[in-house]
């Protein structure tokens, strides 16, 4: 039940003027648990969920940036919950949003936020639609209420080492990663790729911190890379703040990763590695307000605007420019492949054979267990 607050005005009223303020308030409620009501109906109520600071310059500033895109839509409302860890806690924030925000879409952004969290939270709402971020959707072991995305931001990393490639004078770029899984390992391999189509002779430097929030060993990485020559770096971590700093403040040039950190580096950052969560997560909030089947898996790359890359600064030459763009328009396109061979490992060992090629797509993408010719590290 809806509590009603009297001023002191209404306290001294008559009772039948009482009476009728009640009347009309009650009328003009919402039913519990609503989002409201707006123009044509009741207003949608998305929920949307970080594990870190919404304001990290790095993965949790992508979701919120998506968000604050969806918050423009007439008649949605938006409620937001960061730093919640990937616990039982998430499952508390994804109940208070449906049961007291009244939320029917729920985006839960965090990888390890969907198996168990979001899937018992989901046992219990069959009629809430969940769309959580990874990628992970199974049709064979999920529910159809709830789904998943990511992208193929590789392809923008690859674009990145292009830059880098023309922007190194010292042919030693760096990259401070968080784990070593296939998708960290795939960015470090696009990216050293794309500098050593450059020039060959160009190599990689990588740093794993063990998590994906240290800042201190990010900082230390950062330096221990520059220590050694490094001249261009960039990162996989989910803030890269620390690491685009520490290299601003040491004089070496950089290349962002989730959001664009341009404001944090004036003096050093070509151009970074973006997620576009603002077209993914309106697209998904048009659909769903139009009636639409949400599709319980969604993926791609630039062609289908799910990832993006930072606008190029002054830092960058046109030489950079036009190469990096020639390979964009392909991208686009759909016919640039980045993992073709022949291809070797950093030991030597070739991985993928004269010919032979992977799509994005391709399975064996997502087990990539080795860093490319070229990338220095474990």
């Amino acid at each position: 039940m809806k509590k009603i607050r009297f001023t002191g005005v209404l306290a001294l009223a008559s009772t039948a003027s009482l009476l009728a303020f009640l009347a009309l308030s009650l009328s003009g409620c919402g039913e519990a648990g609503s989002g409201g009501t707006g123009a044509g109906g009741k207003t949608l109520t998305v929920g949307f969920i970080y594990v870190g600071p919404k304001d990290d310059y790095g993965y949790n500033q992508a979701h919120a940036i998506g968000a604050a895109a969806v918050k423009k839509i007439p008649g949605v409302q938006v409620k937001e919950e960061e730093k919640v860890a990937e616990t039982a806690d998430v499952q508390k924030t994804m109940k208070s949003m449906i049961e007291l925000d009244g939320a029917k879409l729920i985006f839960p952004t965090s990888f390890g936020y969907f198996d168990p969290h979001v899937l018992e939270v989901a046992k219990e709402h069959t009629d809430i639609m969940f769309l959580h971020c990874g990628g992970l959707w199974n049709k064979d072991k999920h529910p159809e209420h709830v789904g998943s995305y990511f992208g193929y931001i590789d392809e923008c990393q690859y674009l990145s080492g292009i830059v880098a490639g023309h922007a190194t004078k010292s042919k030693k770029l760096g990259f401070v990663a968080a784990k070593p899984i296939p998708q960290v390992r795939r960015n470090i391999n696009a990216f050293t790729l794309g500098a050593r189509s450059v020039d060959p002779t160009i190599t990689c430097n990588v740093i794993f911190t063990g998590d994906w929030s240290m800042p201190v060993k990010e900082a230390e990485a950062t330096s221990s890379l520059i220590d050694q020559g490094v001249d261009v770096v960039t990162c996989h971590v989910d803030s890269p703040k620390v690491v685009i700093e520490t290299a601003e403040r040491r004089g070496i040039k950089t290349c962002g990763y989730h959001c664009s950190q341009a404001t944090l580096a004036p003096n050093g950052y070509l151009t970074g590695a973006e997620w576009n969560w603002e077209k993914v997560y309106t697209d998904y909030v048009n659909d769903f307000k139009a009636g639409k089947k949400i599709p319980n898996l969604v993926r791609g790359g630039l062609k289908e605007g799910i990832v993006k890359t930072s606008p190029y600064t002054g830092q960058v030459s046109e030489a950079a420019k036009k190469a990096a763009d020639a390979v964009k328009a392909k991208f686009m396109e759909g016919s640039f492949v980045i993992y073709k061979g022949p291809m070797k490992d950093n030991t030597g060992k070739m991985v993928i054979p004269e010919g032979k090629g992977f799509v994005q797509t391709a399975i064996e993408l997502e087990s990539m267990d080795y860093l490319v010719e070229g990338a220095i590290g474990q």
